[in-house]
Order: C-alpha cells, then sequence, then structure tokens
C-alpha cells in the first residue's frame, strides 16, 4: 500500500478515535434506555458536539498538517463541518419525534433562557457553516469571517456542552460530566493557543520589509528580513501566514507561499496578486514596516531525487510556489529534469516570465507558456491546461514523473483530469488550492 494512503488512513484513524472517545465515555455508564430512535438523537447531539470541538484541531494550522498536506486538512475539515452541522439538526429531530413531549423545551413561556439559548445555539450552527462555504458570495471580509468564526466556534461547543450537563441524560454524576467536559475542552483549548499564545511568542521574532517591487500581473513581492537572530526554516511550496503591523495580535493574516530561495532562512519574500481588500495594500507598504511570520505550513513540496523529473503546472498567481522551488533548485544545484507549464489569460500577465527565462538557462527547465487570450502573433501554446495540452507538449511523460499544480480551481480540476487521463496515477499529482480563505 503506498505510503501516502497509509497515513492517510492512520490520521482518519486516529480522528474517529478522538471523536468517538466523549460519546464512548457516556456509554460506560449508561441510563435507564428509552426508546432507539430517543437515544440514537441525544447520541448523535453528543457526536456533533465532539466534531465541533476537534474542528480546532483539525484546522491545519498545526505541526501534523505539514504531513498530512493542507490542502487535504482543510477540505476534512470543511467537510466535517457540514457532517456536525447534520448531527445537530439529526439530534432535535429525531429526539422530538420519539418524544413528542420533549418539544416544551423550545417553549419560551415555560422556560425563556433555555428556548432562546437552544435556538441561538442551532442558529449559530447554521450560521458557522454557512458563512465558511460561501464568505466571498456574502461580502464578508477575511478579518470579520476570522473572528465570527472563532467566536461561533467557542459559543456552540461551551453552549452545547453547558446543554448536554443541564440535560444529565447521560452526564449525571460528577465524574461523568467532569470528564467529558475535559474531553470536549482541551481541542477547544487550541483556540487559545492559536489565537493568543501563539501571538505571544511570536511577538519576540518581528521581521521587516526591506524591499516591495511591483510585478507582471499585477502582482507585488514584498522581501522582509528577520529583524534579529531567529530565521524562517523552510522547504521550497510550503507557505507561511504574515501580519503586518507592530503587533502579531491582529485579525489581519494572511497566507501567502514563499517565492525566495529556501538558502536564504533569514531573508524571505512573498509575492501576491491585488485581488482583495488586503492585497491590494501591498504596493504602499513601505520599506522597515514590521512584520510578524507564521509557519512554515504546506507539504506542496518538491522530490528532487525522482529520476523521472517533475512537472509543474502553473495557472496566473499559482507561480509563486514554484519560483520558490526552481530557485531553491539553483542554489543547492541537485535540480532533476523539470517540465513548467504556465497558463495566464494574456503575456502581458505571466509574472516572472523574464526571470523563468533565466532560469530555463541556469536549470534543465523547460518552460511552456500557454495563453488563453493570445495577442496577435502569438506563436505559443494557446487554450487551456487540458489532458489534450498535456499529451501535445509532453506525449512521452512517464507515469512515475511527480506532477504538482497551483492555480485557480478550474485549471486545477482540468489539470488533474488531463494527467490521470495521460496515465499519471493520483500518489504522484500534487495539488496546492491557494484560495483557501
Amino acid at each position: 500500500m503506498n505510503h501516502v494512503i497509509r497515513q492517510a488512513l492512520l490520521w482518519v484513524t486516529l480522528y474517529m478515535v478522538l471523536a468517538l472517545l466523549p460519546v464512548s465515555w457516556l456509554l460506560v455508564s449508561p441510563p435507564a434506555p428509552r426508546s432507539a430512535l430517543a437515544e440514537a438523537g441525544v447520541l448523535l447531539g453528543a457526536l456533533a458536539l465532539s466534531i465541533m470541538a476537534l474542528q480546532a484541531l483539525i484546522s491545519g494550522r498545526h505541526g501534523f498538517g505539514n504531513r498530512a498536506g493542507f490542502d487535504n486538512v482543510l477540505q476534512f475539515h470543511r467537510q466535517l463541518g457540514i457532517g456536525a452541522l447534520l448531527l445537530v439538526l439529526a439530534h432535535p429531530t429525531l429526539t422530538f419525534i420519539a418524544e413528542p413531549s420533549l418539544l416544551h423545551y423550545l417553549d419560551p413561556r415555560e422556560d425563556t433562557l433555555r428556548a432562546l439559548a437552544l435556538m441561538a445555539l442551532l442558529l449559530a450552527s447554521l450560521t458557522l457553516v454557512v458563512t465558511s462555504l460561501w464568505r466571498k458570495r456574502l461580502g464578508l471580509s477575511y478579518e470579520t469571517w476570522r473572528l465570527l468564526h472563532g467566536g461561533l466556534t467557542a459559543f456552540v461547543v461551551l453552549g452545547g456542552l453547558g446543554h448536554a450537563l443541564m440535560a444529565q441524560r447521560y452526564t449525571q454524576g460528577v465524574v461523568t460530566s467532569g470528564v467529558f467536559a475535559l474531553l470536549l475542552l482541551l481541542p477547544l483549548g487550541l483556540l487559545v493557543e492559536t489565537r493568543l499564545l501563539r501571538p505571544w511568542r511570536l511577538r519576540r521574532q518581528p521581521w521587516r520589509v526591506v524591499d516591495n517591487q511591483l510585478e507582471r500581473g499585477d502582482t507585488t513581492t514584498l522581501t522582509l528580513e528577520a529583524d534579529g537572530q531567529h530565521q524562517l526554516d523552510f522547504q521550497p511550496g510550503q507557505f507561511f501566514w504574515i501580519t503586518l503591523g507592530d503587533t502579531p495580535f491582529a485579525l489581519q493574516q494572511h497566507p501567502f507561499s514563499i517565492v525566495s530561495s529556501a538558502s536564504q532562512p533569514g531573508r524571505v519574500a512573498f509575492s501576491a496578486k491585488r485581488l482583495g481588500d488586503f492585497t491590494r495594500t501591498l504596493p504602499k507598504v513601505k520599506a522597515n514596516t514590521r512584520a510578524f511570520i507564521e509557519g512554515p505550513f504546506g507539504a506542496f513540496t518538491p522530490n528532487p531525487d525522482n529520476p523521472h523529473g517533475i512537472v509543474m503546472l502553473a495557472g496566473g498567481i499559482g507561480i509563486t510556489p514554484f519560483i520558490s522551488m526552481l530557485r531553491s533548485f539553483r542554489d543547492a544545484g541537485n535540480a532533476p529534469t523539470i517540465w513548467l507549464i504556465y497558463a495566464n489569460p494574456t503575456w502581458q500577465e505571466a509574472t516572472f516570465r523574464e526571470h523563468l527565462e533565466t532560469l530555463s538557462n541556469e536549470l534543465p527547465l523547460e518552460v511552456i507558456h500557454v495563453l488563453s487570450d493570445p495577442h496577435e502573433g502569438w506563436q505559443g501554446e494557446t487554450g487551456y491546461v487540458d489532458e489534450a495540452l498535456i499529451e501535445r507538449v509532453m506525449p512521452n511523460l512517464d507515469p512515475r514523473t511527480d506532477c504538482y499544480i497551483c492555480g485557480p480551481d478550474p485549471m486545477m480540476d482540468s489539470a488533474e483530469r488531463g494527467l490521470i487521463a495521460h496515465g499519471i496515477p493520483p500518489t504522484h499529482i500534487f495539488s496546492d488550492r491557494f484560495d483557501i480563505v
């Protein structure tokens, strides 16, 4: 079995054990049974609460996310959030169907505080998932969403825990309720670590902006140097979260791929296309602006020892992690054979095209530009990165070649399908979806 599959199965198994642990504890001393439907409703509610608490553990901002792959962790996080919402809805539905008399829990005339609290928990759970899936459609800034996401998660878990303890169906006794609360609050404590303790440590490791360059494609490159003896030891292809300003205690924290070489851990750079509120401000960032870096993160890192070479497929600003890879290969002097397919709407939007030409003279690198809206006289490849293009430019691609993809979702989906149709197994395809927040 491929080691990637084994590792995925290991993480999923570990997660299932952790998710079921609070529920299993409640079953150590079960109460007198009611109908199977009623008991199922109660236990599904406990499972939903456990999953909600564990969301802080699998948010991708912890060390194991580098081994599992940030894309995989993020997608797992999102799907489990949807699953937890379904369990939250199933909890009262099954319970009320089995025992309609319990509907009085929602009657504000009988117990106003309890009824309003339960309705608020349901609304908070819905809001948590909806704002996470459709943040941009709802017009929420990343900073607003981040504050809302953390606050709602804490409210749902703490409120749900309070509901479970007060209901006392399975939580009778100090020991039972205490252990159940501890199992739920431990993963939630990671929110405290991420939002408070980690910034507290970062304040002693400031960076400063030393260069600000405008690039093609409406892109800005900021270069930072460590303001002290610390450094950022990273692998090419990884990314970090950056906060610009005098304090790391800020909602303004954004992820960017590193574009500099891994051979200079005390001096790092990132490039960003002006697409959102934060990235539009980057051209105005002045030299000596303080910054704080959290990371590195990600498993989108190349294997230089693959004798069959590497294929890089980039779309637009998705070129950034590959620039770091190529610069690191050049500085290390151990580059494999590399093919880079770089897709852009127009020639003017091809960020780093001049630098790629220089790198192609310094590395065993072939760069293939693809334009979807070519100018008159363009003689290169046109269209999109799909099966036909891959067959056209690399007809003899070895299935043992490692293929790395980064760019907009439609481009990545098309490229993945094209590589698989060309005979590349999924275990040799690595993706980095940069539209993550």
